[in-house]
């Protein structure tokens, strides 16, 4: 699955950090933060120091629902990518604030992370909240929700694991959907689109588009082999 990347699905917006975030990302980053681009898979064992179901989240924004699932999650550990550096920064800072010992954080582009980094059949779920849905039609083809991507996705499934997308663009809800529904290996939990998942905390991405009257479309896949 060599050469996924070819069209970026994200522009990176460096923004402007706040001292508290600069700060917990000066120091906490070493901690945290785990090596981008390296050619070795990575251990989930030895980076968490135990063995347990391994979740990936794509794009996390901020990182507050992030850290509000691992928080409540203790079993589970937690790997979040994202590439907006002072959503890094936040998100360390929940860490550092709630003790987390269950979530890492890799700063780096998903689709290399995932090709390169993670291993065939160990990943327990994947987490795809609010990901850029480059709205624009000539500039779809920079999604992130689409096949080969999702064939790396599966591929890196176990067995009865999960992808769960949710969005607040309609249209691109439409188009994820047929995407997985066509990628070998993954089956739709419902008839169609998902009813929302309880644990999920609802974030102010989220409660922005309700108020601008988006819909709110999840999505949830399951492994079957």
């Amino acid at each position: 699955m060599s050469g996924l990347r070819q069209v970026k699905s994200y522009v990176l917006r460096i923004g402007r950090m706040s001292v508290a975030q600069k700060r917990s990302y000066d120091t906490l980053s070493p901690q945290f933060c785990l090596p981008f681009g390296e050619a070795s898979p990575l251990e989930p064992e030895k980076i968490f120091g135990s063995k347990k179901p391994l979740v990936i989240e794509i794009g996390f924004g901020m990182g507050i629902a992030t850290a509000m699932i691992a928080d409540q999650n203790p079993e589970i550990n937690y790997l979040a990518l994202e590439v907006h550096r002072p959503g890094i920064g936040r998100l360390l800072w929940e860490i550092d604030k709630r003790d987390l010992k269950n979530l890492r954080i890799i700063e780096g582009d998903a689709v290399e992370t995932i090709e390169k980094q993670i291993l065939p059949g160990t990943v327990s779920g994947f987490h795809v909240f609010f990901p850029d849905p480059w709205p624009k039609k000539r500039h779809q083809k920079r999604r992130l929700i689409k096949r080969p991507f999702t064939d790396l996705l599966a591929n890196r499934l176990q067995k009865n694991a999960y992808l769960y997308m949710v969005t607040d663009w309609a249209d691109y809800g439409e188009w994820a959907l047929a995407e997985l529904a066509a990628t070998p290996g993954l089956v739709n939990k419902y008839p169609g689109f998902a009813e929302p998942q309880s644990w999920r905390p609802r974030t102010k991405f989220e409660e922005k588009g309700l108020m601008k009257e988006h819909k709110i479309t999840e999505l949830y896949f399951t492994k079957d082999n």
